[in-house]
């Protein structure tokens, strides 16, 4: 079982760290990440570190990969950061796996948070035999404009800061994808948003409960044949969370990485899939199909499946922590996290 950290309280340190793209440490993208800090800072009370590399820019975190897993195993290491938060997802963390040391992080338990690409490095997480969480990044959800989303900040306040059992996620009331350039003259004009849909039941019938173990499904595609990825017992008894990233891949890869998770047995020990919102809502009928679909050809037509789960890349999003019990109730279409997600 996965190791619970120390849960978060005001006046801690926090460390910000780029382990993809390294757009925080652009000169025109600065304000965009000084704003996610100040959220950090007035919204939760907690102090800031960026690690050392984290704003070096683009440029020099690309050829500096071992740079990125240095920032990570420090942060790690220094007794006085309590949480690390990704600054932002990318495309190439899998280039850390090399420098990473498992035993760094399993002797010091503590919150790590973001999303997209970050998913790899909650699989770092998760072969240290932590639990992380998979959640908003620096340079989205918290620097949003305007305002954070109070959804975003009652799910991070009921997960990170509290060891009380997390309970029912329910869907928020709206949604927004909407891209708006990261100009400071757009600062302060709020992205549009939309009446949000209820969760959807697309088969299963009952109560089902399991552990929960996903991410970004293009980005998992880069772990599969490494020794990150988590063998067939990992999967056993699971509630898989799956979401597809801004590139709004298209139904029939969808369909392919999905069916390479039965191939390797995962979907068949499984409990059950909650599926994110994809970005923009493209895609949303023929993603629906496509899951029912391998499924069915699989022999498991009576899996249950949730879908459009706000925990991917749409805003506003929950925060689900890996290796945590979560339960699917097909009955009512309602999600719930059946435990706390960190100690005192």
């Amino acid at each position: 079982m996965l190791i619970k950290p120390p849960k978060l309280k005001a006046g801690d340190k926090v460390a910000t760290i780029s382990l993809s793209w390294g757009g925080a440490g652009e000169e025109n993208l600065q304000w965009r990440y000084d704003q996610g800090v100040k959220r950090l800072e007035e919204v939760f009370g907690l102090q800031v570190i960026p690690t050392p590399n984290s704003l070096k820019g683009e440029t020099y975190l690309h050829e500096h990969p071992e740079a990125r897993a240095k920032d990570l195993m420090d942060a790690f290491e220094d007794p006085e950061i309590k949480a690390i938060i990704s600054n932002i997802g990318g495309e190439d963390s899998i280039r850390l796996l090399p420098y990473i040391e498992f035993d760094v992080i399993h002797k010091n338990p503590k919150i790590f948070l973001g999303y997209s690409d970050t998913t790899i490095s909650h699989f770092f997480c998760y072969k240290a035999g932590i639990s992380s969480f998979y959640g908003p990044a620096i340079m989205t959800d918290f620097a949003e404009n305007v305002e954070m989303d109070p959804y975003t900040i009652n799910h991070i306040h009921n997960t990170l800061f509290s060891n009380n059992i997390i309970g029912d996620i329910e869907p928020p009331e709206h949604w927004t994808s909407e891209f708006l350039e990261w100009n400071i003259k757009n600062k302060d004009t709020k992205r549009t948003t939309y009446p949000n849909k209820s969760y959807e039941i697309l088969q299963g019938e009952g109560i089902v409960q399991g552990r929960l173990i996903g991410g970004c499904i293009d980005s998992m595609e880069s772990i599969k044949g490494t020794n990150l990825w988590p063998e067939i017992h990992h999967w056993k008894n699971s509630i898989l969370f799956f979401e597809t990233s801004e590139e709004e891949p298209k139904p029939e890869l969808l369909a392919r990485w999905l069916q390479n998770y039965a191939t390797q047995g995962i979907l068949q020990n499984a409990n059950g899939i909650i599926f994110a919102k994809p970005h923009g809502e493209t895609y949303y009928k023929e993603y629906k199909k496509v899951i029912t679909d391998v499924l069915k050809e699989n022999g498991l037509s009576k899996l249950p499946v949730l879908y459009n789960v706000s925990f991917g890349h749409s805003e506003p999003k929950a925060t689900l922590p890996y290796g945590r019990m979560a339960g699917i109730n097909c009955n009512q279409a309602t999600f719930s996290i059946m435990e706390s997600a960190v100690q005192d």
